[in-house]
């Protein structure tokens, strides 16, 4: 949907029902535009989600295919009053969650983050996750400083200023899918050099 039209629908109506309604429509037909924008949508965040969880490219990618194959399938399940991504994250971390029971690994590996810098009753984030954060923000920015810039530039603008594919075609004047292709081998090289590896 055109952003302007979203703003408009968005105007007129609650976003959340208004999307909700038409996302649980088009999945009950098994609207193949709809599931085609829905993967345009999500694809980098459920990547990035499931490799975050899985620590395993490879593993990732088979888990990423499988949870578009469940949304296919269960679609006549999706309830138009839920936010799809939450959904859809959902349908993803469960996938996990039986991987990792077959393969006998702790459910903490499948990325339990309830143990992991749990914020005090205060709500506000503990020493040791704010050191946590730091260093791995300066681990992230060391290695996004050895990433060629065209690499560096596609990530910094999807990732930090949150910019739709396209946006960022129109900023570096290039196609889409010289953007797709720049934004998946910066993060490929981005991983590489975050693992010690040579990228």
């Amino acid at each position: 949907m055109d952003a302007a039209v979203c703003w408009f629908v968005n105007s007129v109506t609650s976003p959340m029902e208004h999307e909700g309604q038409a996302i649980a429509r088009g999945l009950r037909r098994r609207d193949p535009d709809l599931l085609d924008r829905l993967i345009e949508h999500y694809q980098y965040r459920l990547f990035r989600y499931l490799l975050l969880l899985t620590g395993n490219k490879e593993t990732a990618e088979d888990l990423f295919q499988e949870t578009w194959m469940r949304v296919l399938e269960c679609g006549r399940q999706f309830d138009s009053r839920w936010k799809f991504g939450t959904w859809l994250f959902t349908i993803a971390r469960n996938l996990v969650i039986d991987v990792r029971r077959r393969r006998h690994a702790p459910l903490a590996d499948a990325g339990d983050t309830e143990a992991l810098g749990e914020v005090p009753a205060t709500g506000e984030p503990s020493a040791f996750d704010l050191l946590a954060r730091r260093e791995a923000g300066a681990r992230v920015a060391a290695a996004l400083a050895r990433l060629p810039a065209t690499y560096r530039e596609v990530l910094v603008l999807r990732f930090q200023e949150d910019l739709a594919l396209e946006e960022i075609a129109a900023v570096v004047d290039a196609p889409l899918s010289t953007v797709k292709s720049r934004l998946y081998r910066g993060l490929d090289t981005l991983r590489q050099l975050l693992e010690g590896g040579r990228a």
